[in-house]
C-alpha cells in the first residue's frame, strides 16, 4: 500500500524525533506543517485503513524498537494568530516558542508550564500541569483554554469548547477516546508586566533544573509514573533501593527516581525492563501500585500498567 501523500517518507528511524533518543522505524513518515496537511494526513490513512500516530516533541512517550508498524504524521503546524488578549496556536506549535511570544506582548498563563516539552497539541492530550507559583497547588492548560479545533472520527472538523476534553489529573478525552485530533487550540490569557511573566518563567526553570534531570545530557521522557498524592512515586522508588539502578542503558535517575534515563543507546526493552522492576518491588514492600504516565506507542510494546 503506498498512501498518497505528498513528501511521504518509507522506513523512517523514530529515534531522533523522541526525547528518549529510543525508537525505531515507521513504516510511513510524512511531515504536517499546517492544520490542513495534518488533517489530510489523518483522513488519508483513515480512509486507507492504515495505523497512525502523531508525533509532537516526542516527549512524554517510549517508542518500541521496532518501530511504528503504519503512518508518522511528525506535527510541524505551528501558525498563531493574536486578538487581543486571545491565542489561537495550531496543535504542532511547540510550546516554549507560544510562552516567548505571550511573554513579549505582555499576557499570563502560560509561563507556568516553561521547561516542559511539548507541543500545543500534546499539552491538551495530558493536560499539561505543573506547580502553582507558591508551590502548594497545581495550575492545569485545561482551565485556560477557550475552544479547540478537532477532527472527529465520524463528524468531520468541528470547534468545540473545554468542556468537551473533560479535563482531569494528567488526563484528557484525548487520552480516553482514539480518534480525535487537535488542529488548533485558542487560550484566554490575562495582560501582566512583562518582567513579573519573565521573573515567573525563570524561576520554573530554575526549580525543574534543580530537581529533573537535564535532558541534554541524560534523555528521557519525562516523569514515567503517575503522582500518587501525599507520597510521590520517586520518593517510593528510592525507599525501596532502586534509585540509580541500571539495566543495559537505561537506568533509574540519580536526581529524581521518577525518571528513567537514557545513558547512550538504551532500547525500549531496556526501560521496560526498568519499570516493571520498579512495578513489582514497590507493590512488594510498600503496597501501593504505580501506573506509568508515559504513553507506549509502537509494535510490540505490551501494556506494563495492569
Amino acid at each position: 500500500m503506498v498512501l498518497a501523500l505528498p513528501n511521504l517518507q518509507r522506513d523512517m528511524p523514530l529515534a531522533p524525533y523522541t526525547t528518549y533518543k529510543i525508537g525505531g522505524p515507521a513504516d510511513y513518515f510524512v511531515i504536517a506543517s499546517n492544520r490542513d496537511e495534518l488533517a489530510n494526513a489523518v483522513l488519508t490513512a483513515r480512509k486507507d485503513g492504515m495505523p497512525y500516530f502523531i508525533l509532537g516533541t516526542g516527549a512524554n512517550i517510549l517508542m518500541s524498537d521496532a518501530g511504528f508498524r503504519g503512518l508518522v504524521i511528525l506535527n510541524r503546524a505551528n501558525q498563531i494568530h493574536w486578538q487581543d488578549t486571545t491565542v489561537e496556536a495550531e496543535s504542532g506549535a511547540v510550546m516554549a516558542d507560544l510562552i516567548e511570544q505571550t511573554a513579549a506582548r505582555g499576557l499570563s498563563g502560560l509561563e507556568h508550564y516553561a521547561g516542559i516539552p511539548s507541543t500545543v497539541g500534546g499539552a491538551l492530550w495530558q493536560n499539561l500541569h505543573f506547580l502553582s507559583p507558591d508551590r502548594q497547588s497545581t495550575v492545569y492548560l485545561g482551565d485556560i483554554l477557550l475552544s479547540a479545533q478537532v477532527l472527529l472520527p465520524d463528524a468531520g472538523i468541528q470547534t468545540v469548547d473545554r468542556e468537551f476534553f473533560r479535563f482531569g489529573y494528567d488526563q484528557s478525552r484525548l487520552r480516553l477516546e482514539k480518534g480525535i485530533v487537535v488542529l488548533a487550540a485558542t487560550f484566554a490569557l490575562t495582560p501582566k508586566p512583562e518582567d513579573e511573566i519573565r521573573r515567573q518563567i525563570e524561576a520554573n526553570l530554575v526549580w525543574r533544573a534543580e530537581k529533573h534531570p537535564d535532558l541534554t545530557r541524560f534523555p528521557s521522557c519525562g516523569s514515567v509514573f503517575k503522582k500518587i498524592e501525599g507520597v510521590g512515586a520517586g520518593r517510593l522508588i528510592e525507599k525501596v533501593g532502586l534509585k540509580g539502578y541500571r539495566i543495559g542503558n537505561a537506568q533509574i535517575s540519580e536526581q529524581h527516581a521518577n525518571f528513567i534515563v537514557n545513558r547512550g543507546g538504551a532500547t525500549a526493552a531496556d526501560v521496560l525492563a526498568l519499570i516493571e522492576l520498579i512495578q513489582k518491588k514497590v507493590k512488594e514492600e510498600t503496597g501501593y501500585r504505580l501506573e506509568p504516565e508515559i504513553r507506549l506507542v509502537g509494535e510490540n510494546l505490551k501494556e506494563v500498567a495492569e
